[in-house]
C-alpha cells in the first residue's frame, strides 16, 4: 500500500466521532474496555512506571471511586518481544459503558484537588511522555465463542 492511501485512510478514520466505534463495539449499558499500551524509550521503564503511579495512577482511582469506570490495572510482560512488538506496559480500563467512555470529561478540577503544585504536575506529565517511545490506545470487545 503507498504512503498516499494510507495517509487518506488515516485521516479518514481521525476524522471519525469516537463515538461511531463505540456505539459498534460494546451494547449500550454495558462495560466498556480499553487499553492502552506504553512504550518507553530503553532504561526508562522505571522512572515512567514512578511518574505513571505518581501522577496519574491517583486520577484514575478517583475517576473509579466517582463511578465512571470500574476497574483499573497495569500489566507488564514477563519477557522481551521483537522491537516492533514491544511495549513496557499495559493499563486496562473498564469503562462503565461507552458512552461515559466517549463522552467529554472535564479532568481539570480533578487535577487540581490531587496536584495543588500544577507546575510541578504539569513538568513531571511532560516527562513521562518524553521518555516514551509510543504509546496507542485499543478499545476491546469480547467474542462469545460459544454463540
Amino acid at each position: 500500500m503507498n504512503k498516499r492511501r494510507i495517509l487518506a485512510i488515516a485521516l479518514f478514520l481521525a476524522a471519525m466521532p469516537l463515538t461511531q466505534f463505540a456505539q459498534t463495539a460494546a451494547p449500550s449499558g454495558q462495560p466498556f474496555v480499553v487499553e492502552y499500551y506504553y512504550k518507553a524509550k530503553w532504561g526508562h521503564a522505571d522512572e515512567f512506571l514512578k511518574l505513571f503511579k505518581k501522577n496519574h495512577y491517583p486520577l484514575l482511582k478517583k475517576e473509579v471511586e466517582m463511578g465512571r469506570m470500574v476497574k483499573v490495572w497495569m500489566d507488564q510482560p514477563r519477557y522481551h518481544t521483537t522491537e516492533d512488538g514491544r511495549w513496557d506496559f499495559r493499563v486496562t480500563i473498564v469503562f462503565k459503558n461507552a458512552t461515559v467512555a466517549n463522552e467529554p470529561f472535564e479532568e481539570d478540577s480533578l487535577k487540581k484537588q490531587l496536584w495543588p503544585d500544577q507546575e510541578t504536575y504539569t513538568r513531571e506529565e511532560q516527562r513521562r511522555f518524553e521518555i516514551l517511545d509510543a504509546h496507542w490506545d485499543l478499545p476491546i470487545k469480547t467474542v462469545d465463542l460459544d454463540r
